[in-house]
C-alpha cells in the first residue's frame, strides 16, 4: 500500500470549527437580539408558554418530596398540640367530676340539714394532676406508678381519683414518682356509704381473683340491693366524703352464715387509666386537736400529797383535809 493513498485528514473529534471568540460574539449577539425582540414584539411568549406547560408535571413531581416533608412536620406538630389539648381536657374533666360529686353529696346533706343555720362550709380539697407511667410488675397485686413524687408534694396515704371516681391510695412515695395501690388490690380497703340507705360499711379489694371488690361484715338481712351506689363516707380522715367508689353487683344471702357476700364493681375503669388526680388527705386539713390542760407544778404536787395521805387513811383519791391542799 503506497503512502499516497492514506487519508491524512484529522478525525471528526479533532476537527475545529469557528474559534471560541467567534462563537462567543455570535451567541451574544443572538441573545441580545432575542431579548430585544421579545421585549418589543413578544416573539418568545408562545415558546415560554409551551415550555411552562410541558415542564409543569415535572415541577409537580419534584415538589412532592418537599410537600411531604412540610406536611409531615405539620402533622406531627398537630398531633402534639392535640395531645396537649386532650391532656388538659382530661385533667379539667377530672377536676369537674370531683367537684360534681362533692356538690351532689352536699345537696343531699343540705336537704337533711337545711334547718340548721350554723352549718360549716365543706373543706376545700387540694389536688394535683398526675399521669400514669406503668403498672407494677407484681402479678399478685394491682399497683401502678405515677409521674409525681415527693418533690411535687405527694404524700403517702393521699387519695387518687379520676373523672369516674376513686382509684386508690398512694402507698409509696419517691422523689419523682409514687406508687398507687388500686381499690381492687387484695390489701386495699376503704370506708363507704350507701347513698340509698345511708348505711356505712367497709369495702375490700381482692374479690373475684383481683377484678372486683367485696363489702364485708354486713349482716345477712342487711338492706343492700343490686345497683346501690357506694361513695366515700369521709369518716377515716383520708378520703373526702361523697366520691363514687363502687356499685353493688351481686348479693349472696346464705342462711347458714351470719354475713352476706356482697360483690362490688368499681365505678372507675381501672384498666385504661392515664390521667388522674392526687388529693391531699383530709386529715391534714382538719383543725388540730386541743392539747390537755397542764396543771401548775405546785398544784400538781399538792394533789399528789393529798392523794397519798387519803390513800394512807383508807380513802383513795380524797384529800384528808383542806389544809393539805393549801400546803
Amino acid at each position: 500500500m503506497s503512502l499516497g493513498t492514506i487519508d491524512r485528514t484529522p478525525p471528526p473529534f479533532f476537527r475545529q470549527g469557528p474559534s471560541a471568540l467567534t462563537k462567543l460574539v455570535l451567541f451574544s449577539a443572538l441573545a441580545v437580539f432575542l431579548m430585544a425582540a421579545d421585549s418589543r414584539w413578544q416573539l418568545t411568549q408562545p415558546v415560554r408558554a409551551a415550555l411552562a406547560t410541558g415542564l409543569l408535571p415535572v415541577q409537580r413531581v419534584l415538589q412532592v418530596p418537599v410537600d411531604l416533608v412540610n406536611n409531615g412536620f405539620s402533622y406531627l406538630q398537630g398531633i402534639k398540640e392535640a395531645q396537649g389539648a386532650e391532656r388538659a381536657a382530661r385533667q379539667q374533666l377530672a377536676r369537674q367530676s370531683e367537684r360534681a360529686a362533692r356538690m351532689e353529696q352536699l345537696a343531699a346533706e343540705n336537704e337533711r340539714l337545711r334547718a340548721l343555720l350554723d352549718l360549716q362550709p365543706a373543706l376545700q380539697v387540694k389536688s394535683l394532676a398526675a399521669e400514669m407511667l406503668y403498672e407494677a410488675g407484681d402479678p399478685f397485686s394491682r399497683k401502678l406508678f405515677i409521674n409525681r413524687g415527693a418533690r411535687a408534694g405527694v404524700l403517702a396515704g393521699s387519695p387518687v381519683v379520676n373523672e369516674a371516681g376513686v382509684l386508690g391510695q398512694v402507698t409509696e412515695v419517691y422523689p419523682l414518682s409514687a406508687v398507687v395501690t388500686l381499690l381492687i388490690d387484695r390489701d386495699a380497703a376503704i370506708p363507704v356509704l350507701n347513698t340509698r340507705t345511708q348505711q356505712r360499711g367497709a369495702a375490700f379489694g381482692g374479690a373475684e381473683g383481683g377484678s372486683a371488690m367485696e363489702l364485708r361484715f354486713m349482716a345477712g338481712n342487711a338492706d343492700v340491693q343490686v345497683g346501690d351506689v357506694l361513695t366515700t363516707s369521709g369518716v377515716d380522715g383520708v378520703y373526702p366524703p361523697g366520691l363514687p367508689v363502687a356499685k353493688v353487683a351481686r348479693v349472696d344471702r346464705r342462711a347458714d352464715a351470719g354475713f352476706a357476700r356482697i360483690l362490688l364493681t368499681p365505678t372507675a375503669a381501672l384498666d385504661n387509666l392515664r390521667h388522674l388526680l392526687v388529693l391531699a388527705p383530709m386529715g391534714l386539713q382538719m383543725p388540730p386537736r386541743p392539747e390537755p390542760p397542764v396543771l401548775d407544778k405546785a398544784a400538781a404536787k399538792a394533789a399528789e400529797k393529798a392523794a397519798a395521805r387519803a390513800s394512807s387513811a383508807g380513802r383513795p383519791g380524797v384529800p384528808a383535809s383542806g389544809q393539805e391542799l393549801s400546803r
